[in-house]
């Protein structure tokens, strides 16, 4: 009977988990199917699912007015470049956190997660200004720079809470044999928080790459990356739906593919440590 019941309610949380992740992946699976309808299609009433006239003529107008690989290429460059400088930073301080706490180490990582909690609007002015007088409006250099501040408290955290989970006294006998501080957090501690660290690279991606607020506000043209890309279909004339779905297909699909080869790894990140 016990196991009976135990079966159901498998089954039960087996059909609730595939109606959420329908739910969560709709959306995106309704974009992508609009980018293969005609404009007149793509608003029809009531609307067609999978029975309609396929074409690619959006894909191809997108690619004709917008030079797709120019800002794939900046977002590339944007979200590797402020999550690996993240990780150069975040990867000490983590570690001192964890190996080497203070009085106020609680507070601290309490006062970093707290500015996540702050509009961006609020500080969109003196950036901007600052980015102004010192040149780095429309760089990729200015947006690197801004997300990784962004990221910082994100990526602090996590590592912070995997290297909680490594035994300090593996980095002790690493101290008594005479490793340097240098080499006790390259090649004792990075290689056993290798899921940690992946997984926090992977999330932090992923987050640089949707962000739109900053890439919309700070750059023009020359370094914007592929949210700037999207937005760019929506003009006075009105919301072209099926182009719109168009540009944000190419939009996600880097990242869609990403995170689909890289479940595993990005799960077993995000659960390192939770089970002992």
């Amino acid at each position: 009977m016990a196991r009976a019941v135990s079966t159901r309610r498998k089954i039960g949380f087996t059909i609730a988990a595939w109606a959420v992740g329908l739910a969560i992946f709709f959306p995106i699976l309704w974009t992508i199917l609009t980018s293969f309808k005609t404009e007149a299609e793509a608003i029809s009433s009531p609307p067609s699912f999978l029975f309609f006239d396929w074409t690619l003529e959006n894909y191809t107008t997108v690619q004709e007015r917008s030079n797709y690989f120019r800002h794939f290429w900046n977002s590339v460059v944007i979200s590797l470049g402020s999550t690996l400088l993240g990780l150069l930073i975040a990867i000490p301080a983590a570690w001192s956190m964890a190996f080497v706490p203070g009085k106020r180490t609680k507070d601290v990582l309490m006062w970093m997660l707290s500015t996540k909690m702050l509009p961006p609007v609020g500080v969109l002015i003196p950036i901007y200004l600052i980015f102004r007088d010192v040149g780095l409006l429309d760089t990729k250099t200015g947006l690197v720079i801004v997300l990784t501040l962004i990221n910082l408290p994100i990526i602090v955290w996590m590592l912070y809470t995997y290297f909680k989970e490594i035994p300090g006294e593996i980095l002790e006998a690493a101290r008594m044999d005479g490793a340097s501080l240098r080499n006790e957090i390259i090649h004792v501690l990075t290689p056993m928080a290798v899921p940690g660290i992946a997984s926090t690279l992977l999330l932090n991606v992923i987050l640089a790459w949707n962000e739109a607020f900053w890439t919309l506000n700070l750059t023009a043209a020359k370094s914007a990356p592929l949210t700037a890309f999207i937005a760019s279909y929506s003009s006075p004339e009105g919301l072209f739906y099926a182009k719109l779905s168009a540009a944000s297909t190419m939009a996600i699909a880097p990242i869609l593919i990403l995170g689909w080869f890289s479940q595993k790894q990005l799960v077993r990140g995000l659960t390192f440590g939770a089970v002992k």
